[in-house]
C-alpha cells in the first residue's frame, strides 16, 4: 500500500514507521527541515521538506498514485486542507485526519465530514481515545490496559505478574483448568515478546495479556488474583482537553466516583470548572504539597495525571502514591525514554496517545475485512479482529489445519452472537470475527489468511 504521512512529530513518526515495518511504501512530509532530516537518517522511509498542504509538495509525494493519506500535523486546519486536497484533486481513497479541537468534534457537526462537503473518511482524536482508554481501565481494577473487540463481547486485558499473583508458576495448561472461557495470546518477558503455547510457565515480571468474553472478565481477575473495588475517589491532574474529557465521563456515568481536577492555568481551570457540574477543579501546581492537601490527596484511591509534560505526570503520580492513592494512570508521550522505567517506579498504567493513534489507523490499512486492529508492547505485536469472508480458504478447516506459523495464535472467535475461545479442532467458518494475536513481523501472513487463496503455505 502507497501510503502518504503529512507531519514528522511523535505520532507521525510512529505511524510512518510501523506501516514501513509491514511492507507498506510510505513517504512522510513535514515543514521542519530538522524533522524530515532526522528522518531521513534514520528510519527506512522517503521523508519530504515541504508543507504538506500544498498541492505541489502533495504531487511531489507521490498523491497521484497514493492509496490513503494520513494527516497528523499539529494543525486541525491544515489537516482538513490536506484530506480536500487530497480528494479534489488527486483523487486519494482514503483520507484520515487527526483533529483535535472538541468544536469540531461536536456530533451536531457530523454532517460536515462527507465527500459532498469535508471529504475526511476517518478521523482520529488522540485525547478523546486515551479518555476512553482510562476509563475502561478504571473499571477493571489490576488491569494495565483493556481493548473491546467484536462490539465488545470480547476483551483483551493486560495484567502483570508480581510476586503475589496466582498464575505464577503455573502453566498455561494449568490456568485453563479454571474452566473460565479465557486464552492466553501474548506475554511481555523483559521487553521480549512470546506469543505463548500452553506448556508456558507464567514467571514473576511476566505482563499477560489475555482474552475473554465479556461477562466473565472481573471473575477472571479474580482468580488471578486482583480483587479491588473500583475506585470512588480520583483526583484528576490536567485540566486540558483530556483530563475535562474523563471529567465528563465520570459525571455522565454517574457511578457514585467522587473526583476532583488539578489544572495549574488560571483560564483553563476557569474552562474546566464551567463545563463540570459535579467536579471541583483546583487552579494551582499539583507538584505542590499545599496543594495536594487542598485537593485531599490523602482520601485519593486514584490519580490520573495526563498533563502534557511526561515529567509532572510521573512526579505527581509518585507523590500521590506515597500519600496513600493505591492506583496511578499515566500519560506518557514519550514512550521511548520513560517506557523502561515505569514499572522500576511503581507506576500501575501508563497511557501513550502515539500507540492508540497507531492502533486507531492500522485497522484501515489492513487487506480483508479488518474491524480493529491494535499495537501492543510498542508495537512488537497486534491483536487484529478480522472476518473471514467468502470465498476464503479458510473456511472449513480446522485451527490445526490451516498451520498458523509460531507467533500466530487465534484467541477468540464471534460467530454470530456466539463467543467461542478455540482449540486446534475449532471450524473456521464465512462470517467468523477472528480475534488473532501476532508479532509484528508477521502481519502480512496473517493479512493473507483473508485473502481468496492462500499462496504462502
Amino acid at each position: 500500500m502507497k501510503i502518504i504521512v503529512c507531519g514528522a512529530g511523535p505520532v507521525g513518526v510512529g505511524i510512518a514507521r510501523q506501516l514501513a515495518s509491514e511492507d507498506n511504501s510510505v513517504v512522510i512530509i513535514d515543514s521542519e527541515s530538522d524533522a524530515v532530516r532526522k528522518m531521513n537518517d534514520s528510519v527506512d522511509i522517503s521523508a519530504l521538506h515541504g508543507f504538506p498542504s500544498h498541492p505541489s509538495v502533495l504531487e511531489d509525494a507521490g498523491a497521484k498514485d497514493a492509496e490513503m493519506i494520513i494527516a497528523v500535523t499539529t494543525s486541525d486546519e491544515v489537516n482538513m486542507t490536506i484530506c480536500q486536497i487530497a480528494h479534489s484533486l488527486f483523487n486519494v481513497p482514503i483520507k484520515v485526519a487527526r483533529i483535535r479541537h472538541q468544536n469540531y468534534l461536536d456530533p451536531i457537526w457530523k454532517d460536515l465530514y462527507r465527500k459532498a462537503h469535508l471529504p475526511i473518511d476517518f478521523i482520529i482524536s488522540p485525547e478523546r481515545e486515551v479518555a476512553n482508554a482510562i476509563i475502561n481501565r478504571l473499571h477493571i481494577p489490576g488491569a494495565m490496559d483493556t481493548m473491546s473487540f467484536a462490539d465488545n463481547a470480547f476483551k483483551v486485558i493486560e495484567i502483570r505478574c508480581s510476586e503475589d499473583n496466582n498464575a505464577l508458576g503455573k502453566s498455561i495448561e494449568e490456568i485453563y483448568s479454571s474452566g473460565f472461557k479465557m486464552s492466553i495470546i501474548a506475554i511481555n518477558r523483559e521487553g521480549n515478546i512470546i506469543i505463548p503455547n500452553e506448556k508456558e510457565i507464567i514467571k514473576e515480571g511476566d505482563e499477560v495479556f489475555f482474552i475473554a468474553d465479556t461477562e466473565h472478565v472481573h471473575q477472571i481477575m479474580i482468580m488471578f488474583g486482583y480483587e479491588e473495588q473500583e475506585a470512588r475517589r480520583v483526583l484528576i491532574v490536567g485540566g486540558g482537553n483530556i483530563g475535562l474529557y474523563i471529567g465528563k465521563m465520570l459525571e455522565e456515568e454517574g457511578h457514585g466516583i467522587s473526583a476532583k481536577v488539578i489544572e495549574i492555568d488560571k483560564e483553563r481551570a476557569e474552562f474546566a470548572a464551567s463545563n463540570l457540574n459535579q467536579i471541583t477543579v483546583i487552579n494551582g501546581n499539583a507538584l505542590d504539597r499545599e496543594i495536594l492537601q487542598e485537593a485531599n490527596v490523602e482520601a485519593v484511591e486514584t490519580v490520573i495525571s495526563v498533563t502534557d509534560n511526561d515529567q509532572v505526570n510521573i512526579l505527581t503520580s509518585l507523590i500521590c502514591k506515597k500519600s496513600g492513592a493505591s492506583r496511578s494512570f499515566v500519560l506518557i508521550n514519550n514512550s521511548s525514554s520513560y517506557g523502561p522505567l515505569i514499572s522500576q517506579l511503581g507506576i500501575d498504567v501508563t497511557v501513550s496517545p502515539r500507540e492508540m493513534t497507531v492502533s486507531t489507523i492500522l485497522q484501515h490499512t489492513r487487506s480483508g475485512k479488518v474491524w480493529a486492529a491494535n499495537t501492543i508492547c510498542a508495537g512488537k505485536a497486534e491483536i487484529i479482529e478480522a472476518e473471514i469472508v467468502p470465498h476464503s480458504a479458510v473456511i472449513g478447516n480446522t485451527i490445526r489445519d490451516v498451520s498458523l506459523p509460531k507467533g500466530i495464535i487465534v484467541g477468540a472467535i464471534l460467530r454470530g452472537v456466539d463467543t467461542i475461545i478455540p482449540d486446534q479442532d475449532t471450524i473456521i467458518a464465512e462470517n467468523d470475527h477472528l480475534i488473532i494475536c501476532c508479532l509484528t513481523s508477521l502481519v502480512t501472513k496473517v493479512d493473507k489468511i483473508f485473502s481468496k487463496q492462500l499462496d504462502y503455505f
